[in-house]
């Protein structure tokens, strides 16, 4: 009875989740390119009441990133600023996170794939207010900062260093970026950091002998997402592997190739312009594999 119970806990906890993901038409239909490639959203929508804004409608991207498991080579993870101005299908050129505005997840897969090449496999998208949730149904996650920081608009409250926090903060934490020196970039640095701490956490071997913060996780984690049709739970533990995998020694992080983080081509503000002689290489070998393991990107020097 003990073994039967042992072998179904973890099978039905698995159905009944894989019930729960909401899903979305998100991906294109176009052809399949090598390996396997997780776009992954947050969004900040305003009506789940995790961020506090009667003015903005709607939801946008502040989160954006490729996962992508090449057949040979290192995973990369890799950040797309959401002010990249990019070209977007049907529509003029603009900041990437408008196509997610103007069109919603099938148009930012579509114009992500115009900008890397890489056919998107699995599209997840993450509510702001899932974050909360999820950091406070692991018991909070240590997160680390060399900036001092008080920020009204995201809310964060920092001093070099290093603290456990609970879903408030850790949310204020992948949100800020005005009062971070790289913009987009360290915000990016960040939100990957926040991951990797949540990914740690629920890796944890004690979490196998407590089903009620098991159902909590589970419950605050599909909650949070919206995934693209075909996407379940199983794929999803795939993602959480790759995301391991791109954050270890063997992997790549980081953004592709910037040469400005104020590039003001006219009727946009500014904008993050990536660099358009080395771009397309960079994805190129990303896709690859042969892209070499280590950090990428950052903000222009100079």
């Amino acid at each position: 009875m003990l073994l039967v119970l042992m072998l179904a806990w973890p099978i039905g906890l698995l159905i009944w989740a894989n019930g729960k993901i909401d899903h979305v038409d998100a991906l294109s239909g176009a052809a399949d390119t090598p390996g396997t490639t997780y776009l992954l959203a947050g969004s900040d929508s305003r009506a789940d009441g995790a961020i506090e804004d009667t003015e903005t409608q709607g939801a946008r991207t502040d989160t954006i990133m490729l996962l992508h498991v090449p057949d040979s080579g290192p995973t990369a993870l890799i950040s797309l600023p959401r002010d990249s101005y990019v070209e977007i299908p049907g529509h003029e050129p603009s900041k990437l996170n408008a196509a997610f505005s103007w069109g919603g997840a099938p148009l930012l897969v579509q114009t992500v794939e115009q900008l890397t090449g890489l056919t998107v496999d699995h599209y997840v998208e993450v509510g702001f207010g899932g974050i909360e949730q999820v950091v406070d149904a692991v018991g909070g996650v240590e997160l680390c900062s060399d900036l001092t920081v008080d920020d009204a608009d995201s809310g964060m409250v920092w001093t070099p260093g290093c603290r456990e926090v609970g879903g408030v903060e850790a949310l204020a934490f992948a949100r800020m970026r005005k009062a971070d020196p790289t913009g987009d970039i360290g915000r990016a640095e960040r939100q990957q950091q926040l991951i990797g701490a949540l990914s740690s956490k629920v890796e944890n071997p004690g979490l196998v002998f407590q089903p009620g913060r098991q159902v909590d996780l589970l419950t605050a984690g599909t909650g949070a997402l919206t995934v693209s049709e075909g996407t379940g739970i199983l794929d999803l533990g795939d993602l959480a592997l790759a995301f391991r995998n791109a954050k270890g020694e063997g992997g790549i992080t980081g953004t592709p190739p910037i040469i400005s983080m104020d590039y003001r081509p006219g009727n946009v503000g500014s904008t993050v312009r990536l660099d358009p002689d080395q771009t397309p290489g960079f994805f190129a070998a990303i896709a690859s594999g042969t892209w070499p393991a280590g950090p990428t990107g950052g903000a222009p020097t100079g």
